[in-house]
Formats: structure tokens, sequence, C-alpha cells
């Protein structure tokens, strides 16, 4: 049988409130952009949105430890560590979207390096001297 949202959250947490207590002491300044309407709060946020953000914080929190630690990451991992444009546009994402980036980036780098140490360069062949239509000719 498929566990809902509310049945894993209640499961792990035994309420939301107290799964949005845990969201909160995991979404610190070095981790979380804080984008949230004050009004509302992550109260009025699904159970499977919190679910996916405290796993993603708790993640990133074990991982890297910090946002800046994370992008500093995935410019290495895409050999862009000196693209300063491209670092700051990093910093404006939230954090689900960085891990989502560097999931990506390190699935290519092993790719691409399971690929070099599996097919070395091929040594190329000398071709055979061509005949000229003149010694053919003759012949």
């Amino acid at each position: 049988m498929k566990k809902t949202p509310l049945t894993a959250a209640t499961e792990r947490f035994t309420s939301k409130d107290k799964l949005v207590e845990a969201v909160q002491k995991l979404a610190t300044q070095d981790l979380w952009l804080d984008r949230l309407n004050d009004a509302k709060g992550l109260a009025r946020v699904s159970n499977a949105k919190l679910l996916r953000l405290h796993e993603i914080l708790t993640q990133a929190k074990k991982d890297f430890g910090s946002r800046a630690k994370l992008i500093d990451a995935i410019l290495t991992l895409e050999k862009r560590s000196k693209d300063a444009g491209y670092k700051t546009r990093l910093e404006a994402y939230p954090l689900p979207r960085l891990m989502d980036k560097h999931g990506a980036a390190s699935r290519r780098a092993k790719r691409a390096e399971a690929k070099a140490k599996a097919a070395p360069a091929p040594a190329k062949k000398k071709a055979a001297p061509k005949k000229s239509k003149a010694a053919s000719a003759s012949a």
C-alpha cells in the first residue's frame, strides 16, 4: 500500500506542527533563502513539500554544511570555478534547485570519467600509399 504524505508526516514527526518546527530548525541562513510569505508561513505548505524540504535540508547540511560550499561544489564539478557571473546566478537559486543541479553535475562528471577510462583514444592507422594514375596507366 502506498504511503500518503499525511501518513508519512505523522509516522516520522507525529504531527504537522512538529514537521514544520523541524524544517524551521534546519532552515538557517547558511542553507535557506527566506522567500516565504510571512502571512502564510510554513504551516500552510503541503505535507509532501514539507517532507521534501526536510529531506533536502538534512542532506545539504550533512553533505555540505552551507549553501556556499554547495555552490562551490557545483562550480568545481562543472569546471566553472572562475566564472563569477555563473556563481552569482547560482547564489539566487533556492536550495532544492541547487541540490538537483549538483546531482545532475555529479552524474555527468561520473559518466565522463567512466567514458574516459573505458575508451582510450585509438591509434590512427597509416593509410597505404595511393597509386598515381600515371603509374597504373604505364603498367
